[in-house]
């Protein structure tokens, strides 16, 4: 009985760290130094950052294979080792060898790079559906089927320069001090592990709704509308920005998508219904 019980237990334990983990709250943002990817919180990231360690591989070994031909070339067929060089010019076998390697070498890059771009294109069936449109500069979003819209313009009106008042707005959206220049007053929220089909269109000049963490990065063109899509499976915030120059403030239009449980998303919802009613209901009144 007791070792059942001890096992219960320790089985218990692995579930609830297993949970925690899959409820883990990860952010999706640039850090100091920084060198590599964001952390990849969609299927499609997943598989841009393996095909991108896969094309690190290839061109490694061809680098390292042409420099070790040159210096094998220098080392033996230099003027003072080979003083009688030969006179040929051509060999059909070396030729077709050096034209079929990188034939096959762009035959294995290709297959993945089609997939992955087939996947970024092809929307699957949508959980849900947010309009992003472009201005200059800040973005406007729209929930069609939810009736919700809202500006998300960034934290500090465009201040290049942290200060005690910006401080304190970063604090009460809940943002650290770090974020500035990527906080908006105002999110998306999505849920996770939802597919969330995304319309990006401009309203003015050619923008870019980007977030690196979501592999997403598709140009808001005026008079037009573009669609991409993504599938965030890790809770958390996640930071994005305008890609596209876009005038003089460009820099200063940071993206925040908020990945939330699926209650916490019907919550949200919720009160945004809420409070669009609240603020109708106080137009009517005041007309």
């Amino acid at each position: 009985m007791a070792r059942i019980s001890a096992f219960a237990m320790s089985a218990l334990m692995t579930a609830s760290a297993g949970l925690a983990q899959a409820q883990e709250i990860v952010t999706g943002k640039p850090v100091p130094l920084g060198t590599g990817f964001q952390v990849a919180a969609t299927p499609v990231a997943e598989d841009i950052h393996w095909l991108d360690d896969m094309l690190l591989v290839i061109i490694t070994l061809i680098v390292l294979f042409v420099l070790g031909l040159l210096v094998a070339v220098v080392m033996k067929y230099n003027a003072k080792a080979n003083p009688n060089p030969e006179r040929f010019t051509h060999n059909a076998v070396l030729e077709v060898v050096w034209t079929a390697i990188p034939v096959v070498i762009l035959f294995v890059i290709a297959v993945p790079s089609l997939k992955l771009l087939f996947n970024q294109l092809d929307v699957p069936e949508p959980y849900l559906t947010i309009k992003a449109t472009g201005n200059q500069w800040f973005w406007s979003y729209e929930y069609p089927d939810q009736d919700i819209s809202m500006d998300a313009f960034m934290i500090g009106g465009g201040n290049a320069h942290l200060t005690d008042e910006i401080r304190a707005e970063l604090a009460d959206a809940g943002y650290t001090d770090d974020e500035f220049l990527l906080a908006t007053d105002t999110r998306l929220v999505v849920p996770v592990n939802q597919n969330v089909h995304v319309l990006v269109t401009g309203s003015d000049v050619i923008h870019a709704w980007a977030v690196p963490a979501f592999g997403v990065k598709i140009d808001a063109v005026p008079g037009r509308t573009n669609e991409t899509w993504f599938r965030a499976e890790q809770l958390g915030t996640f930071f994005g920005q305008c890609s596209e120059l876009c005038g003089k403030d460009h820099s200063y239009m940071p993206i925040v998508v908020e990945v939330v449980s699926q209650e916490d998303y019907d919550a949200w919802v919720l009160e945004q219904t809420a409070a669009r009613d609240g603020a109708t209901k106080v137009a009517n009144a005041a007309n």
